[in-house]
């Protein structure tokens, strides 16, 4: 495809800033040409901030991070009107929200209405204060994050907030080659945050999600999705398979892997790639399959094994 290039030029500038995190980064470019959102996951330390950052910085889009706490209210995030005095009148003060890249850092440490906020904004790429709607940017990207060993004094996301991710990414520890030339590259910059370049301009962005839109899909690879869907609503393991809408979101997403891939069609390892993201936080285990220690990306393993391969 001849957007291979520039998606080249994003990943090599992302490799640059963030290391030993490919799969990461490659989940989110995914996520971020398929239109949809990513909720990171990973212990404090590993590069979740930094990655989104990096990507914004990439992309030349404008970036802001919200640390979630406690008291967080959803004015906080959305913005409200202010009255004017000397205009007699109210005037709208944007929320943070009103960006293209936000990270929204330990969205389980505030309460479900505020993380509730989110929700308009994700789906519809707009927000409603005071019955009036305002339109986000169109590179509106959220990038959440958790860390899923710390549960005290958190709120963990419902199932419909979890949905509204296209991908649910585990950011885990590099290996020691990343992170000593991570280190490497700490010391020669002497301390100082890591900056990457703009490789990537806004028409160029349209463009790309458009071309990932319009990957070409076999119906042999339509029926393959539809069977690992359904194959998860089988098991006997599963209390709640994956939705209709999971479906949609397992084809976004394969198409715009293929396109980040530079193939102009989607083939069955595509699907298989973005599987676990796509589908891990959308399936509710029966208890029983928790208590022996069986866990979603377990029962994605099995299902991927089960489902017939179209040749």
């Amino acid at each position: 495809m001849s957007d291979a290039s520039p998606l080249s030029r994003l990943t090599a500038a992302l490799d640059a800033a963030v290391f030993g995190q490919q799969r990461v980064l490659e989940d989110l470019v995914t996520a971020f040409l398929a239109r949809g959102h990513v909720l990171l996951e990973g212990v404090p330390g590993v590069a979740k901030t930094l990655t989104a950052r990096s990507m914004a910085g990439a992309l030349g889009l404008l970036f802001t991070r919200i640390q979630f706490t406690p008291d967080l209210m959803p004015a906080d995030i959305l913005g409200t009107n202010v009255f004017q005095p000397q205009d007699h009148a109210f005037r709208l003060v944007k929320g943070p929200i009103f960006t293209e890249v936000v990270v929204a850092d330990e969205i389980n440490r505030t309460p479900p209405k505020t993380q509730a906020a989110l929700l308009e904004a994700m789906e519809e790429r707009q927000v409603t204060i005071d019955g009036v709607s305002h339109a986000l940017p169109p590179h509106f990207f959220v990038v959440a994050t958790q860390n899923p060993l710390e549960l005290e004094g958190t709120y963990p996301l419902p199932e419909a907030q979890l949905d509204r991710f296209l991908m649910r990414v585990r950011v885990g520890y590099p290996e020691a080659s990343a992170e000593t030339t991570m280190l490497r590259a700490f010391h020669q910059r002497e301390g100082k945050p890591a900056t990457t370049r703009q490789v990537l301009d806004a028409p160029t962005l349209l463009e790309l999600q458009s071309r990932a839109a319009r990957v070409s899909c076999d119906d042999s690879i339509i029926q393959y999705v539809v069977a690992i869907v359904r194959e998860t609503r089988t098991n006997p393991r599963v209390r709640l398979g994956a939705s209709p809408r999971s479906a949609q979101a397992l084809l976004a997403a394969s198409k715009a892997r293929a396109a980040l891939m530079g193939t102009d069609f989607v083939t069955p390892d595509d699907v298989k790639a973005v599987t676990f993201s796509v589908l891990n936080h959308r399936l509710l285990l029966k208890a029983e399959a928790e208590v022996e220690g069986i866990t979603a990306d377990d029962v994605l393993k099995q299902t991927l094994e089960r489902v017939r391969v179209p040749r």
